[in-house]
């Protein structure tokens, strides 16, 4: 009988390519790209109809961890584990840590490791792929899918093929291939047997331990120093800080498939894509006669082969063709859809400048709800909050700033020093400098109000908690 299936979701990674939608604080895998789920969504959903798949082990750094469980809550999917990385390690230990709680929670589990920022078309062609690489599992092979390449790609690292293996669309792992240029690429195509390297995986979880123990003890022992100093946090497990930054970083490719006598690769026609790009996103998307892929309010005149998204106002474009366009409520991009690669060195420029564009859109999202800035200036900001029902912030103060809220709609309680107060649609109170205050939603609708602050310095690092439901710092 074949083993329990456990999928591990890698929910990591910045998006830096997909500016202005993506940043720091909401990166691709939690946007909604191609369907009305996000990514991260997606690549839950298409492991309906898996056999023996049990609840999924999600990695996540902090930073995202309440947008990680939204997100699940929000399609009906309950995660088995949800772990919280302290700082991103990349994959060798990640998957080290999965492999470990799944051992705890079912041993003899077979793993199948998932990037959440990964597009696939083709979901009955993704099953049987996985069915393929759970029989090579079986067989005691550690498996990596190859997508089938349609074009000769340079963004991607590739896989070459070697031997059959009887009985099982699986061949044997010749070698790795770093990105290679154009003049390779097309020889690669050419040439047959070559298939591009999807970043995904199938592996008994104590035989990706052994290998990884035979390969890179040093980052087997570090994951698991972390896991046996972790500590349970809400639904989360929390890696131990220290033992995770000592654990060396390194990618599953180079600490254990590259190496290892046991791969083998499972070539995967799914109608796959990494979405590293907004070229990337343009290739795989639905298209009008003309080659345009649209999304929101966007209105095209004899345009051809673009990409135009808008979040929200009007966009129309004239007589272009091959432009990316991407326009959000704080910044606009506008770029050569053959230069699409480059936008990573807009953001790099962003940060350089001490900008905070690439950190976070105007509605920033909290754990209990959202926040967004409606205009600021010298000594005075204001924002927008919403409160989702029964939740609250924190019982804080801040040091540098007074705040003045006026509820919109919805029904507020208050704390204010010793007192707790009830206000309502058009009523207001002003919290002072150095006032211990906290703003809860005790009702069954969505608080909404205005927040007026004014003072000396208004950054969002000028909180002091003293109580958190939330457990942040």
């Amino acid at each position: 009988m074949a083993a329990p299936l456990i999928p591990v979701i890698l929910c990591g990674g910045t998006g830096t390519r997909l500016w202005p939608l993506s940043r720091r604080l909401l990166p691709k895998q939690f946007l909604p790209l191609v369907t009305e789920q996000s990514l991260l969504q997606d690549t839950a959903l298409r492991l309906a109809g898996v056999p023996q798949s049990e609840p999924p082990i999600l990695v996540c750094n902090n930073e995202h961890r309440f947008l990680v469980a939204e997100q699940m809550q929000g399609i009906g999917a309950q995660p088995g584990t949800l772990v919280l990385e302290p700082k991103g390690r990349n994959t060798a230990p990640a998957i080290a840590v999965a492999a470990r709680v799944a051992l705890q929670r079912t041993p003899g589990a077979c793993l199948l490791v998932l990037p959440s920022d990964h597009i696939v078309r083709d979901i009955p062609a993704f099953h049987r792929a996985v069915a393929a690489a759970r029989a090579a599992v079986e067989a005691g092979s550690l498996a990596t899918f190859g997508i089938v390449p349609t074009e000769p790609a340079t963004g991607y690292g590739y896989i070459e093929a070697g031997e059959a293996i009887a009985g099982s669309p699986a061949r044997r792992i010749k070698r790795f291939v770093e990105k290679p240029d154009a003049a390779t690429a097309a020889r690669f195509l050419a040439q047959g047997g070559f298939l591009w390297n999807s970043g995904m995986f199938a592996f008994s979880a104590q035989g990706y331990l052994d290998e990884l123990a035979r390969l890179r003890p040093d980052i087997a022992a570090g994951a698991e120093r972390a896991l046996a100093a972790s500590s349970r946090d809400m639904d989360f497990l929390r890696l131990d800080a220290e033992a995770f930054a000592a654990c060396p970083a390194d990618s599953v490719d180079y600490a254990v498939m590259e190496k290892t006598d046991r791969g083998v690769v499972v070539p995967a026609d799914i109608g796959w894509s990494d979405v590293g790009s907004w070229s990337s996103l343009w290739e795989v998307s639905d298209k009008d006669a003309a080659g345009n892929v649209v999304r929101g309010d966007v209105h095209l005149a004899d345009a051809k082969g673009c990409l135009v998204r808008s979040s929200g106002r009007l966009v129309s474009i004239l007589g272009a063709e091959d432009l990316i366009v991407v326009d959000t409520d704080d910044a606009v991009l506008v770029a050569a859809r053959s230069r699409s690669q480059e936008v990573k060195e807009i953001v790099e420029g962003l940060e350089r400048g001490k900008r905070t564009e690439h950190v976070a859109h105007r509605r920033v999202y909290r754990p209990w709800g959202y926040y967004e800035s409606i205009d600021a200036g010298e000594r005075f900001q204001v924002k927008r909050i919403m409160v989702k029902p029964g939740e609250a912030l924190s019982l804080q103060m801040h040091h540098h700033r007074a705040e003045h809220w006026v509820v919109v709609s919805g029904t507020a309680k208050v704390t204010r020093g010793e007192q707790q107060i009830l206000l309502g649609e058009n009523e207001s109170t002003y919290i002072p400098v150095g006032e211990k205050h906290r703003l809860e939603n005790p009702g069954k609708v969505p608080v909404y109000l205005i927040e007026v602050q004014s003072g000396s310095y208004l950054g969002e690092d000028d909180i002091v908690r003293f109580e958190d439901r939330y457990k942040r710092d």
